[in-house]
């Protein structure tokens, strides 16, 4: 029987091939898609269940409450001595691992010169909880000296070519400045799976930043918080769900907390409002705190499940539309015994395998698409069964799925007509039938549904890379200081270096950079009884005229004016409303409460800068203080004249080379890192725009498919309409009209959706575009435009026929 529903599923198939060949391109574009997108889910939900005691290792973070007014948070940044006291006092601890300097960039200098690498300080227990495969080397000799230095596979190759490394030499900058020590190639690991957490390229041991200064300064200071701890638990222990405990260990060791803030009226419930807990390390890539939302990677499964509906809708309308054409066959099957049962199970076998078909050349596809869609994401995702096994049984469940999906409906339709009927040909199917119009129109909703939102989004961030930011981000380069022992100095002598030269027209120097990687400081204070929160930033007197930030009122910083390296101080607007002042009468405002040690040293406003957006515009305006004093500057900003910059980069470059001989050049131009920011809703709306390509795509071959049939079936309509002297255009009009009717009510239907959907998106910003009827009639209008050349171009075809013809093939 089986064998039997195949013949004939394959000769029908083959009988025809045009639509056989709609469906099968359908279904296969839409199931790459949904492969594409259900890949990046099941690495999203999979990451760091490869290790063994993947149930017992948990990461330790700082759980800090509702504390004025600012949401609850977790902190992965914690204490040094917190992981030794969490073995001493807790015995359920059977092991911890200290990660300090998680991306922190160290200097490495290689036969090719001195590179900047990102670096972490691990403790050797490290590779006893966490199983990543060796290369070369072992777990237990990989961290066992001071100077041993452990390399990813990647790394490796980076940095020694395709050689065996071990026992290679390789001089870091592990204390900082400019004094590089030898540490020898202990081990390789395997290159990083993708679903880890943890990524890093190079791990010194952990004893070795103890004897640095950074490392004896926190040895035992409870508040400097910089660094991750991971505990790994004994066999059946409940520490992770005894909150108690963890409370009880914070208290030891921070006894004032709680009192100072219950006393300071900023807590009032009866939990601590700041304690220690363990999250699975499973679960820490999908915490809201410590990890990434999923629900991105749940919005593209989401879209690509869309597509396949499209693609499953388009199989559905194109079966029912050839129904007719089948109609004689089903009569002649009935009146010989064939039972209903029997011809469901026909049509459902001949559905599953061009899902079969279809599945096979998605995936191929798919496989060919996943660079294009690894570089768009920012993922290195390969379809492979050993890492997600999870593949063996969705692929094939899959292919079913559609199969059923798309077939059912047509096999109940089919199955169901009357023998009488159908060999007397009065069967009336197909494009006329309800459902189909309905199935249609639903395409339509969703393929302008994503029209609509990859305009808005487009628009969105053309908004965000136009809109003045309240300063000349063109034309500055920003040059990392890291590593310089006296930046000060350095900044010094590149400014004598430069100060002459024509393309430079200036150069300044901050704590931090602006855009993308920028952390701007925060300090808390009690100004006459109000909690302030307000940003610092330190600068230099050439900031905001090389910036090119306007000045409101008072004056800018003076060096050669002793209290300005000490108390002066300048705002932005945004502060200055914060603080219930004008403009003008900020000036000679003194900051009280900020410095609660020395209130000699409390700051005095000496300027105000207009606002300017120097964090992302997803955000509002925040208070600003500049001080031109305490920090050291890490990041030197050079405006260059406009034009071709290579010039003034090598200008630049030579001076450096001069002020630092040992530390290589680093640059950005400020105005990409300020877009970088951006990135993540860059490749969404690149994606949605992708998603809404191919809804198009696929509408519109279906609708392709159903017009031709469309045609067909009214092939001696036309012929006498003809006849009796219809134009070419009457005809035309006759066979679009039905169809375009429904991309219409399609467009009725799918704006309001679009618009609140895209209302919800926009919200994440504080500065956005205002949404406009014109962008949903926009949309629409493109959407009435390809489903008429869509479908234009087969009523031409059957409009230009000769009638004669058309009435003999009747």
């Amino acid at each position: 029987m089986i064998q039997n529903y195949l013949t004939i599923a394959f000769r029908s198939l083959w009988k025809n091939k045009a639509i056989s060949v709609i469906n099968i391109v359908g279904l296969s574009v839409g199931l790459a898609c949904f492969a594409l997108f259900l890949l990046d889910v099941i690495n999203e939900y999979s990451f760091d269940r490869f290790h063994a005691k993947a149930d017992r290792l948990f990461a330790v973070y700082e759980a800090i409450g509702e504390i004025s007014g600012q949401p609850a948070q977790k902190m992965s940044n914690l204490p040094m001595p917190l992981g030794p006291a969490l073995k001493a006092d807790l015995p359920d601890v059977a092991r911890f691992a200290r990660l300090q300097g998680a991306g922190e960039s160290f200097l490495l200098r290689t036969p090719n010169g001195v590179v900047e690498e990102p670096a972490s300080f691990v403790d050797p227990a490290f590779f006893q909880m966490f199983d990543f495969p060796f290369l070369y080397g072992n777990a237990n000799s990989a961290l066992s000296s001071a100077n041993n230095v452990v390399l990813s596979e990647k790394m490796a190759q980076k940095l020694f070519g395709e050689s065996n490394p071990m026992g290679k030499i390789l001089e870091i900058n592990a204390a900082g400045g400019t004094q590089f020590e030898p540490f020898t190639v202990s081990s390789v690991v395997k290159d990083l799976p993708s679903n880890s957490s943890l990524q890093f390229g190079i791990l010194m041991p952990f004893e070795k930043f103890a004897t640095t200064e950074r490392g004896k300064a926190a040895a035992t200071d409870w508040a400097q918080l910089s660094m991750q701890t991971f505990v790994e638990l004994r066999p059946g222990s409940g520490l992770a769900n005894n909150q108690a405990r963890m409370d009880q260990f914070f208290g030891k060791y921070y006894p004032d907390v709680e009192k100072s803030l219950r006393t300071a009226g900023l807590w009032n419930k009866p939990e601590l409002p700041v304690t220690f807990g363990l999250l699975p390390i499973q679960s820490l890539h999908h915490d809201p705190n410590l990890g990434v939302n999923p629900s991105l990677s749940l919005i593209l499964l989401a879209i690509g499940g869309i597509i396949l509906l499209i693609a499953c809708i388009n199989f559905t309308t194109l079966s029912i539309g050839r129904s007719a054409g089948r109609a004689r066959e089903i009569g002649v099957r009935k009146i010989v015994g064939a039972s209903r049962g029997q011809l469901s199970r026909q049509y459902l076998v001949e559905a599953i395998l061009l899902s079969c078909f279809s599945t096979i050349l998605g995936i191929a596809l798919a496989a060919m698409l996943l660079p294009v869609f690894n570089q768009l994401s920012d993922k290195q995702l390969t379809f492979d069964f050993q890492q997600f096994p999870e593949l063996f049984g969705l692929i094939p469940g899959l292919a079913l799925l559609v199969g059923v999906l798309a077939g059912t409906y047509p096999a109940f339709v089919l199955s169901g007509f009357s023998p009488l009927e159908t060999l007397k040909s009065k069967l009336k199917i197909g494009g006329e039938n309800w459902f189909t119009k309905s199935l249609v129109t639903f395409q339509f909703v969703l393929s302008v549904g994503f029209m609509a939102c990859t305009f808005i989004m487009l628009w969105q961030m053309n908004f965000l890379r136009s809109k003045d930011l309240g300063f000349d981000q063109e034309n500055v380069v920003v040059v990392s200081a890291n590593g310089t022992t006296d930046p000060a100095k350095t900044l010094a002598r590149l400014r004598q270096s430069l100060v002459n030269q024509p393309k430079i027209e200036g150069i300044s120097g901050a704590e931090f950079s602006l855009g993308a990687g920028a952390i701007a400081g925060n300090t808390r204070f009690e100004y006459h009884g109000k909690t302030t929160d307000i940003f610092e930033h330190f600068i230099d007197a050439e900031y905001l005229s090389v910036l090119k930030l306007p000045l409101i009122s008072g004056r800018n910083f003076d060096p050669k004016r002793i209290q300005d390296t000490v108390t002066s101080v300048i705002l932005n607007e945004a502060a200055v409303r914060n603080f219930g002042w004008t403009n003008e009468t900020a000036i000679g405002q003194v900051l009280t409460g900020y410095n609660v040690a020395d209130p000699t040293r409390n700051p005095v406003v000496i300027g105000v800068v207009q606002d300017y957006h120097f964090r992302s515009l997803h955000e509002k305006l925040y208070p600003m203080l500049f001080m031109a004093h305490g920090r050291l500057p890490q990041q030197f900003f050079v405006r260059i004249a406009p034009g071709d910059p290579q010039q003034a980069l090598s200008q630049i470059q030579a001076a450096w080379s001069k002020a630092e001989p040992v530390l290589p050049f680093r640059y950005t131009f400020l105005d990409e890192n300020l877009q970088k920011v951006y990135v993540a809703e860059s490749r969404m709306s690149k994606t949605i725009g992708w998603a809404g390509g191919i809804a198009v795509f696929l509408a519109c071959l279906g609708l392709f498919g159903l017009a031709a049939l469309s045609t067909i079936n009214r092939t001696k309509e036309i012929g006498i309409r003809k006849v009796l002297g219809a134009s070419v255009a009457g005809i035309t009009a006759l066979l679009t009209k039905d169809f375009l009717k429904l991309v219409v009510i399609a467009i009725i239907i799918a704006s309001p959706i679009a618009y609140y959907f895209m209302q919800q998106w926009l919200t994440g910003f504080a500065y956005r575009i205002d949404l406009q009827w014109w962008m949903f009639a926009l949309a629409g209008a493109a959407a009435v435009l390809v489903a008429f050349l869509t479908v234009g171009f087969q009523s031409v075809k059957a409009a230009i026929a000769n009638p004669v013809e058309s009435l003999r093939a009747e």
